[in-house]
């Protein structure tokens, strides 16, 4: 049903979107009990469906600098009528934080051919007993901790702080950082015989900014390296040794290293920090590899078609979500592995996209699909048809009110 995009025609409705992909009315209500109150956990099928890309190596991980890329980020199904929900995330287009569903995402990034595509490895989901967002972080960098593997480098951007990677034990990262981000050298300036002694060390200001019609210079990089690729020209500045600006210099301090990468193709460069001492070169390359893990939540809401929901239990609000990022991640690998399928005849350069895909799926139904699992599945010989059905089925009782 997912992978097929019934969702989109039954606009988030389970029941008809599972009758439209071919199934019978026993076999709907079947589907939906598995789907409610099975016994089963997404964490499972992700590190199946891992274990399935990767074995039939297609799939090949990037690698920069001796570390594989690992990025993190954090995407939400909005609910704004749900009622009982309490988490919440910022919504860009309302410039204000919505009632949502909200995730934690943590995938492997490689490419099958030309296409790059992140394959998840955890979801995260906000607790219930502390739905902030800031909650969710540090059990995602605790996460991100417990699963990172020697040569894997974590990618985060500018949501996740420097203070709470480190804060959860990470010796290693690339963030991006704010514009007006500002920094401290590791050392106290020299004493200008004038004055206090400085306590702190200079303030560092990789870009300049305007406050109140005054321009604020950025200080001047320690270091600067240019290199190609792909008829570009790039170049990084580097400021190295530096610490937050509340930190008071000391040798114990962890310190990281500031870069500016300033790509032809935007008019303002990326701002990125990572405590060990990499070329500019691969800093670009491990951050251009977060953008993948965009591409899951893009495929799950707008091509699945699960952007919008009508499930209201609290287990059901978590794990159609969780089974949309995964049916998306899916559809991303299979359309990147299979020839192009083109959408019509005016299709002459079709690509290979999960939307066309999903537009081939949706012209079949499940019965028309071979049965793979016809040898383990057998039809119960309960008798069932004297039982109610539906909703006369549920186990309520009338409440008594005396007169």
């Amino acid at each position: 049903m997912l992978v097929s995009g019934a969702l989109l025609s039954s606009r988030g409705a389970l029941f008809p979107a599972l009758q439209a992909i071919g199934l019978k009315e026993d076999e709907v209500r079947r589907t939906w009990a598995a789907f409610r109150y099975g016994a089963w956990a997404i964490g499972t099928m992700m590190h199946t469906w891992q274990s399935y890309v990767e074995g039939h190596g297609q799939w090949q991980a990037h690698q920069h600098a001796g570390y594989y890329a690992k990025a993190v980020d954090i995407t939400a199904y909005w609910r704004p009528t749900l009622k009982g929900i309490r988490s919440k995330h910022y919504d860009s287009q309302a410039e204000k934080a919505l009632p949502a569903v909200v995730f934690g995402m943590v995938g492997r990034v490689g490419s099958v051919g030309q296409q790059r595509m992140a394959l998840l490895t955890d979801l995260v989901r906000a607790d219930l007993n502390d739905p902030s967002e800031t909650g969710l972080q540090e059990r995602l960098l605790q996460r991100v901790k417990l699963g990172l593997a020697q040569d894997e480098m974590p990618i985060f951007d500018a949501g996740f702080k420097i203070a709470d990677l480190y804060q959860a034990g990470l010796s290693r990262f690339v963030v991006r950082l704010a514009k007006n981000f500002t920094a401290r050298r590791n050392y106290l300036p020299a004493y200008s015989e004038k004055g206090r002694p400085a306590e702190y060390g200079q303030r560092i200001r990789p870009l300049g900014r305007t406050y109140r019609s005054k321009r604020i210079a950025a200080t001047p990089p320690d270091r600067v390296s240019t290199w190609q690729k792909q008829g570009l020209n790039f170049r990084a500045e580097f400021w190295d040794d530096l610490v937050l600006p509340d930190t008071k210099p000391h040798p114990d301090n962890r310190t990281f290293s500031v870069v500016a990468v300033y790509d032809p193709r935007f008019t303002e460069p990326w701002l990125l920090a990572c405590p060990l001492k990499l070329s500019g070169a691969d800093l670009w390359a491990l951050y251009h590899d977060r953008w993948p893990i965009e591409q899951l939540p893009l495929a799950a809401k707008h091509m699945v078609g699960a952007h919008r929901q009508f499930v209201f239990a609290s287990e059901s609000c978590y794990r159609l979500p969780e089974l949309s990022l995964l049916a998306g991640s899916i559809q991303t690998y299979l359309a990147a592995t299979l020839p192009p399928i083109p959408t019509g005849f005016w299709d002459r350069n079709p690509k290979r996209t999960p939307g066309r895909l999903r537009r081939l799926l949706s012209r079949t139904t499940f019965s028309d699909l071979p049965d793979p699992l016809a040898v383990r599945i057998r039809k119960k010989a309960t008798v069932s048809s004297h039982l109610p059905k539906g909703i006369l089925g549920h186990r309520r009782t009338k409440r008594f009110i005396p007169a």
